[in-house]
């Protein structure tokens, strides 16, 4: 027999949740806030791999907890609470979806550029993924038995990348199915259809996806990297940009490597192309650069600050995020928004 106080109930509420969510009801809106608290950070990765935005997501989230706490009266219990609050962040989000465009990475928008060509404008329409800090991913929410997908990998670029690429609903099968493991049926219920039709958009969505996603994820590449030999990669890197290191980079690209920019839409692909393109604007006898390592998107990662003589000191310019292929760097995807980094709890500046 368990403790009074942590009984679950059918809908899988222990005995003090009921007393919160009784409360709740009543009106109490701190009480509100401890039952939906351990489920925050969960549902906020669950609108980013649905919207693909850091800051829509965050949107979605504050929509979901407003909804639920205008509509908690109505809540019976007949699922569980997380299941009844997944169904409200599902649905903000596809209406999220409806009023915007579909978020892409340089790579979906153009083909490659030539770096010794004349740099394309930015395109600061809302149109480009956003990294995700990992320290927001909320791993603690364990996922289902039937869940495909482990949860780091479920937030890699690539992944949410491809996500992005299927029509709403099917995202929303895809991740409630093979990143929550959700049943056919509870998934059936959160998109108010029948579960055939999520077996249906579920085989579709998966045809799509693979055919999108690299061979390997990569927290498999870093489960047999190791944390040691990922150290000395990120410190080398580090190091290679702070001392304006043109040959300590090239050493760690893999030959077909890129480099992308947004909200630039031009990207360059090939180890050469690559350099060339470092070399003509980023690592040059003008540019100081101090880097300070995170991670981002289940993935390794640094925030990159560049010395601004008026302001005399390093500030933030954009937030990188390594794909590694083995122990070479098959891809540097550099957000230049710098009104990400209070999110990765980043300094606002450097001093010299």
């Amino acid at each position: 027999m368990t403790d009074s106080g942590t009984t679950a109930s059918p809908s899988g509420l222990s005995r003090l949740e009921r007393e919160q969510l009784l409360a709740a009801q009543s009106g109490d809106g701190d009480a509100f806030g401890r039952l939906v608290d351990p489920l925050r950070r969960e549902l906020q990765a669950h609108c980013y791999r649905m919207l693909g935005s850091y800051t829509d997501a965050e949107d979605a989230l504050q929509e979901t907890l407003l909804r639920a706490w205008r509509s908690l009266a109505r809540f019976e219990g007949r699922s569980s609470l997380r299941s009844w609050l997944y169904r409200i962040a599902t649905n903000a989000c596809l209406r999220a979806i409806e009023r915007r465009p579909k978020r892409v990475l340089p790579m979906d928008y153009a083909p490659a550029a030539d770096p010794h060509a004349a740099r394309v404008v930015p395109v600061n329409d809302p149109i480009w993924l956003e990294p995700y800090p990992d320290a927001s991913l909320g791993l603690e929410g364990l996922a289902g038995p039937d869940a495909r997908y482990e949860q780091r990998e479920s937030i890699e670029l690539a992944f949410i990348a491809a996500l992005q690429h299927l029509p709403p609903r099917q995202r929303a099968v895809l991740i409630l199915r093979d990143v929550l493991g959700f049943s056919a049926r509870e998934t059936a219920a959160v998109l108010e259809t029948t579960p055939v039709s999520i077996d249906s958009a579920l085989q579709r969505a998966h045809k799509s996806v693979d055919e999108r996603l690299p061979s390997q994820a990569q927290q498999q590449t870093l489960r047999l990297l190791g944390d040691d030999e990922l150290g000395r990669l990120v410190e080398r890197y580090v190091a290679a940009w702070e001392q304006n290191d043109i040959d300590a980079l090239v050493s760690m690209l893999a030959q077909d490597a890129r480099i992308a920019m947004p909200p630039r839409p031009t990207w360059y692909s090939g180890r050469e192309q690559v350099i060339a393109f470092v070399r003509r604007y980023l690592l040059t006898e003008r540019t100081r650069w101090r880097l300070v390592p995170t991670s981002a998107n289940g993935q390794p990662a640094a925030a990159a600050y560049l010395w601004v003589e008026q302001a005399g000191a390093f500030m933030p310019d954009c937030l990188v995020v390594l794909t590694l292929r083995g122990r070479e760097i098959e891809e540097i995807m550099a957000f230049r928004s710098p009104e990400v980094f209070p999110s990765f709890d980043l300094p606002a500046s450097i001093a010299a």
